[in-house]
């Protein structure tokens, strides 16, 4: 072969691995980031048994902190995965930044914690959120809640401050109004709602709400009183997340 031949080959080959370089710039450029948002009083294990790429993973404090804020500020969209006390806070990011977000994953989330006996809404009672409390505080959630063998405790202990920061937000927060006025703008992006069918903590009929306030979602309702799903149906949690991944880089809308 001629010398030119081969600086004529080789320049083709290192322009193709050039090409295709650019092209996974372009592909990780399109992927926005996956923020995780964790329940209250939750450990990080909570999530050990998910496989999807997460960002970041903000526990409740952060929460209550106001970190999940300032990433949200940062970044031109992202990917919301919310558990429980973390479902409310991503409600409440969607309300603020509803053109931001790329995709929505509620774990046994509600927009409202406590019951309201004058409109009907179904919540927790003050007497359960009690119970709840004390359950978490005096087993770290182990023997409140109960943890399957051979999958990690979703629960963990934080200071007697936290704790009751975060039953002070459970408590107070409501931010139906706030989505409501945000997603009559006419935002949307692909959303995946999965309950326990008889969840004790949030009541399933919260997914009924969030189904109705996001028409495009696709709903999972598991049979059973299991709240902490992420060790239960990781499974279906890594297919939402990558759904959402891959319609984002894409640049599609929601089916």
């Amino acid at each position: 072969m001629a010398d030119g031949d081969y600086e004529r080959g080789r320049g083709r080959e290192i322009g193709a691995i050039a090409a295709e370089l650019k092209r996974l710039a372009a592909v990780r450029e399109a992927r926005p980031p996956v923020f995780v948002l964790n329940g209250w009083a939750a450990s990080p294990h909570a999530w050990d048994l998910c496989q999807f790429t997460r960002t970041r993973l903000f526990s409740y404090v952060e929460q209550l902190d106001g970190e999940p804020e300032k990433a949200m500020e940062s970044v031109p969209r992202c990917i919301l995965v919310g558990w429980s006390m973390g479902g409310s806070s991503a409600l409440r990011l969607v309300a603020h930044w509803p053109e931001k977000i790329a995709g929505l994953v509620l774990i046994a989330a509600t927009p409202r914690m406590m019951e309201e006996k004058e409109t009907g809404w179904r919540g927790m009672s003050p007497r359960r959120l009690e119970a709840l409390r004390y359950g978490v505080m005096m087993t770290h959630g182990e023997g409140f809640f109960g943890v399957p063998e051979g999958k990690p405790n979703p629960y963990s202990v934080d200071s007697d401050e936290n704790l009751a920061r975060g039953l002070k937000y459970l408590l107070e927060t409501d931010v139906r109004a706030g989505l409501e006025r945000a997603l009559g703008s006419g935002f949307a992006f692909p959303v995946h709602i999965f309950h326990s069918e008889r969840d004790g903590i949030v009541q399933p009929e919260n997914a009924v709400y969030l189904q109705n306030a996001f028409p495009q979602a696709s709903v999972t309702m598991i049979p059973g009183t299991e709240h902490a799903l992420s060790i239960f149906i990781p499974e279906l949690i890594d297919e939402a997340v990558d759904s959402c991944i891959r319609l984002a880089a894409a640049g599609q809308d929601p089916a």
